[in-house]
């Protein structure tokens, strides 16, 4: 994966910054709560809800199974409908296949429509390096763009900006890069859309080249699906003369039929809409209609060591729908910024490490970002076990073990700062091997209660910083059992 957001600081330093500003968490709040209202609505119009979550899940797995086989026949049938194929394993090499192609046509710019995998590859800087100006052209992407920040959320990037902000950017930037913002510009959303619209609508009428990513690719049909709510991405998909998509490997689906459960499920677990205002679909290229060239760049970027990890591979089952992380009270109070990833929250925090490796301090960090509440399992439409997943990954942080980088099966070593953790669970599993022991130290806790300290010394003091110690009871369960029921067993 790109290192544009590595170096960053370990997860719990980034995040202490963010809790201290009072309008990023008003503004986050707001939104988060304000989403997850809407699509809890949504989901409860559907009886079967549970049973499309399963399908969907279903869909996935069987997809990642035989992965080799669904990407062959997608190539072929994109070739077939006219599109060109390209192979990227990693991001350098997909920003040069997209690089030359853009060359190739002799332009000098692009639009873009929303797409994480190309903010995950840099795209956008290294266009620029090689003197090409790309527009994003999402509604939160631009406000991202214009305000030269970073994305803080999957489905609405700007979430931590409010209108006020938005105003002031718009009044600033936007003559920089085209049309500028009009003098009188106010906060209500209607002003901003329609300047936002003004905006983009001539970058629109005059790109040759757009640059898109897709929520899905039918293997059966070489079709491509870019599911959106502003209708940006329909003109970036049909307007240009080439168009040139970046997708990761693991967006494939065998059947256009397989459509039919994602077509429920996302918009209402993103948006909280029955159905989104825009779904475009596109096989190829067809004469007097849309691009006159295709091509897809498929990307592996360390999908493939992902799919090596039979726990967890099954964050590739995401659809980026970020529900989950409108659930989690973790990314609700520091935000998105403090992930250091394109893919911030829960899903960020299992999947940035298993793409990128835990060789980071960011990285290493990341999957101790979280409560283990099990919210954002709750919530996902297709049913990812994102606990499981960083419990799988913080036992590999702080114990080692085997892993793929590259293709290559490796032993990860201990990752530095985890000696007192490594050591406190050798010493409970010795206990719990032990009733007699286990039993003994219970009844001793108990019986010194009145001695247990507010907060814990050494390693658990960042522990009880935030949290009270939960008061040790008069007798341990075991000795309660043993009372109420009569037994000594």
């Amino acid at each position: 994966m790109t290192a544009t957001h590595l170096g960053m600081p370990a997860f719990p330093e980034a995040a202490r910054k963010a809790v201290q500003d009072p309008v990023l968490r008003a503004n986050l709040r707001h939104a988060t709560h304000t989403i997850r209202d809407k699509r809890a609505r949504a989901v409860a119009e559907l009886a079967d809800w549970e049973r499309l979550r399963a399908a969907g899940k279903a869909v996935k797995d069987h997809t990642l199974r035989h992965l080799d086989h669904y990407l062959l026949q997608l190539e072929a049938a994109v070739t077939a409908a006219g599109g060109t194929v390209h192979w990227a394993v990693d991001a350098e090499e997909a920003n040069r296949i997209v690089t030359d192609l853009v060359r190739a046509t002799g332009e000098r710019e692009v639009v873009k429509v929303k797409s994480m995998a190309t903010q995950e590859i840099g795209l956008n800087e290294a266009l620029e390096a090689a003197g090409i100006a790309a527009y994003e052209t999402d509604l939160a992407e631009l406000i991202v763009q214009l305000g030269h920040d970073r994305p803080s959320h999957i489905l609405v990037p700007a979430i931590h900006r409010n209108r006020a902000e938005i105003r002031d950017i718009f009044r600033t930037e936007m003559g920089r890069w085209g049309r500028p913002a009009p003098e009188t510009l106010g906060d209500d959303p209607r002003e901003l859309a329609e300047a936002a619209r003004l905006h983009l609508r001539e970058k629109f009428l005059r790109a040759k080249v757009a640059v898109s990513g897709a929520n899905f690719m039918v293997a059966e049909t070489g079709t491509l699906v870019v599911l959106e709510s502003e209708g940006n991405g329909r003109m970036c998909l049909t307007l240009p003369e080439t168009l040139i998509s970046v997708v990761g490997i693991e967006k494939v689906v065998p059947t256009f039929r397989d459509l039919e459960i994602f077509l429920q499920t996302l918009p209402r677990s993103s948006t909280a809409e029955r159905m989104n205002p825009y779904t475009t679909m596109w096989s190829g290229t067809t004469e007097g209609d849309g691009p006159t060239a295709f091509h897809l760049v498929l990307l592996d970027n360390g999908r493939t060591d992902t799919l090596a990890d039979e726990t967890g591979r099954q964050a590739l089952r995401c659809i980026r729908c970020s529900a989950c992380l409108n659930v989690c009270p973790v990314y609700e109070r520091a935000g998105g910024h403090a992930y250091g990833s394109v893919y911030p929250g829960p899903i960020g925090a299992v999947l940035s490490p298993q793409l990128r490796g835990t060789t980071s301090e960011i990285d290493a960090s990341l999957p101790y970002a979280s409560t283990l509440c099990g919210a954002c399992y709750e919530v996902c439409p297709v049913a990812i076990d994102i606990p499981e997943i960083l419990l799988h990954l913080r036992e590999r942080i702080a114990q080692g073990g085997p892993a793929t980088r590259e293709g290559v099966r490796v032993r990860l070593r201990p990752a530095h700062g985890h000696t007192a953790e490594r050591a406190a669970m050798r010493a409970a599993r010795l206990l719990l091997d032990r009733p007699g022991a286990l039993r003994a130290g219970e009844r001793l806790l108990a019986r010194a209660r009145r001695l247990a300290p507010r907060r814990l010394p050494g390693a658990g003091r960042a522990w009880t910083d935030t949290r009270e110690l939960p008061a040790v009871p008069a007798a341990s369960f075991r000795d309660w059992w043993s009372r109420e029921r009569g037994t000594g067993r």
